[in-house]
């Protein structure tokens, strides 16, 4: 009985343990605010027992309301395990005093007798739009953080929607690292952008990989106004050759959910008097000139071609080894830079050394100055002779970019003592190394034929003539002719675009819907309903023929009637497109859940790919 109570204690005590290493006390509030607006500040705790609860002190804002509390909780049972989570949140509304970059300090709570802290938190406050009043007059929307404002039923300008192209550097070397940035700036209600990087003449072009998930706007005050900003993409360029080299005009397509007013009464009424359209905007960037000075002159004889900062270290396998054994020399480049362009140094081996081609490992990462990491280089060399032998120094040579000048670094040498072995010809390679072409065993060159597995016809035997000779030109010339005509007919299909798009229609839609169905699990119910309007249009657009820039509910009516459609199936699709469009832009209001409006979806598409025949 006592070993069951200090078993059931020790438990507890480890389960106390883990929860309370699970704690966490978070907060929140957005990068940037404009001046006199109020923004939220909130504090979440994952546990309801939590009490004490003090704000740090605030002067730089205006506290308006709070800290109010409020509590949630959740339970959930995956594979027959049952989980549940509680939190407490702490929530002020502020607004800030003045322009500026302000702290806000670390808030406390206690839990189970020990304080916690959460972080500090810093908030940029910007100046007021200058044309904030016309953006009020003309209509806004909320749009994660910050105000999206737009104009409603009008024209998207240019200041409106745009991308700003940027280069941290315009006057560089050859090979000298440049980063390269596309950034958005929005006033509207920016849903897509979709625009490919051209061939750019005279670079060597890599993308650097954006964070992935989600990634929000941040709101930045740019030339009298305040937009929403993102990183679109990024570039680290190589310039390849000197002189006035250009980054050419991108031309950008983004995707705007704009509102228009709506005249009928019973839409207006649940839509607030206005619905939304996409409308394409284009957007184009300018072009900019980078200035590549050529490298200096008198490169060193060892020069590798690498531009940057560097650092070249080294170290052999042994240096005490019998003739016929393998010995591996390692050399390991590190820094950054141009380090994918950059040439293998030189070993300069005894000529008495077997030397095999190395092995080269790349281990760099590409980051906003280049590339960075190191280049793993190794040598594998089998000494034929004993005797003592000298490996010189290896010379590295690159271009430091700082100084302007070439900078040579060199290894150590190193004196290798090789003793005679017992005579046995066999080599033994260092474990763990991989060359790129078999070790040849000396003393085996020549082979003797095995006539015992060979097999001969008998005399007067001749295969020209015979059923298997013409075989052999028969089969391929059929298969050939087969395979001419099954893909003839296949580009003769494919040559009827139209035809093409509207069979492919079904298979196009249920992509789509695939990617809705992943939205609608990850619980992102604006991207369910937009994937699920773009999956129901793109197909009436394929099925139909018809541009999807010229579809609408009442030509959809007449297309569909035209294909010998029923009224009733007609009238689902009309039903259900008003329903996900009302449930896109007015997500906060009640309706069918996801789930159902997914199954009507699938549905409605099953009955429209057998009804329509084209």
């Amino acid at each position: 009985m006592k070993k069951l109570l200090l078993t059931f204690t020790l438990l507890v005590a480890v389960l106390v343990q883990v929860r309370a290493d699970e704690l966490s006390f978070t907060a929140d509030a957005p990068n940037a605010v404009v001046m006199g607006e109020t923004f939220r500040l909130s504090y979440t705790i994952n546990t309801h027992k939590a009490k004490n609860f003090r704000v740090g002190d605030i002067t730089d804002f205006d506290i308006l309301m709070g800290p109010s509390q409020s509590s949630s909780s959740s339970t959930s049972i995956i594979n027959g395990v049952r989980t549940s989570s509680r939190t407490l949140t702490f929530t002020c509304i502020l607004r800030p005093k003045k322009e500026g970059t302000y702290k806000i300090p670390a808030a406390t709570i206690n839990v189970d007798g020990k304080q916690m802290t959460s972080e500090e938190l810093t908030v940029k406050v910007l100046p007021p739009d200058q044309r904030g009043s016309a953006a009020q007059q003309s209509g806004s929307q909320p749009s994660g953080r910050g105000t999206v404002t737009s104009s409603q039923n009008g024209s998207i300008n240019d200041d409106d929607l745009f991308i700003v192209a940027t280069v941290n550097k315009k006057k560089v070397y050859e090979q000298e690292a440049i980063l390269l940035t596309y950034k958005i700036y929005t006033t509207v209600n920016l849903t897509n952008v979709s625009g490919k990087m051209p061939d750019l003449k005279g670079f060597h072009t890599q993308e650097v990989e954006m964070p992935k998930g989600n990634r929000e706007f941040q709101l930045e005050h740019y030339k009298g106004r305040n937009y929403r900003t993102i990183v679109w993409s990024q570039y680290v360029l190589f310039p390849q050759q000197s002189g006035q080299l250009e980054i050419p005009s991108i031309t950008f397509e983004g995707t705007v959910a704009q509102r228009v007013q709506n005249y009928d009464p019973f839409e207006a009424f649940f839509n607030g008097g206005s619905s939304y359209v996409n409308v394409q905007k284009p957007i184009r960037t300018p072009k900019l000139t980078i200035d590549v000075s050529p490298l200096p002159t008198g490169k060193p004889a060892s020069y590798s071609g690498g531009v940057g900062d560097f650092s070249i270290s080294s170290s052999i396998s042994t240096t005490e080894l019998k003739e016929n054994e393998a010995v591996t020399l390692k050399l390991i480049i590190s820094g950054t830079g141009n380090m994918k362009l950059i040439k293998t140094p030189e070993v300069n081996f005894p000529a008495d050394f077997e030397v095999y081609d190395p092995k080269i490992d790349n281990k760099f990462t590409l980051k906003t100055g280049g590339q960075s990491g190191n280049k793993v280089i190794e040598y594998l060399a089998i000494p034929r002779f004993g005797g003592t032998y000298s490996i010189p120094p290896v010379e590295f040579s690159y271009f430091d970019v700082k100084s302007g000048t070439y900078k040579t670094l060199t290894t150590p040498e190193y004196t290798l003592n090789v003793v005679k072995g017992s005579g046995s010809t066999s080599t033994s390679a260092p474990v763990g190394y991989v060359s790129k072409e078999e070790l040849r065993l000396l003393g085996q060159d020549i082979r003797y034929i095995n006539l015992k597995e060979a097999s001969y016809h008998p005399r007067g035997y001749f295969f020209f003539g015979t059923l298997s000779y013409w075989m052999w030109y028969i089969v391929p010339f059929v298969t050939f002719a087969v395979l001419m005509i099954i893909y003839r007919k296949q580009a003769i299909e494919n040559a009827n675009i139209a035809k093409t798009r509207t069979k492919k229609a079904g298979k196009v839609a249920t992509r789509r819907l695939k990617k809705a169905k992943k939205m609608m699990t990850e619980k992102d119910k604006a991207g369910f309903y937009d994937e699920t309007l773009k999956a129901i249009w793109g197909y009436l657009s394929d099925k139909l023929n018809m541009p999807l820039s010229e579809l609408s509910k009442d030509n959809i009516t007449t297309e569909l009637t035209a294909c010998q459609v029923p009224s009733s199936l007609i009238e689902e699709c009309e039903r259900l497109l008003s329903e996900c469009e009302f449930a896109r832009y007015a997500p906060t209001l009640s309706g069918s859940s996801m789930e159902t409006i997914y199954e009507k979806v699938a549905a409605l598409m099953n009955k429209l790919e057998n009804t329509i025949k084209r």
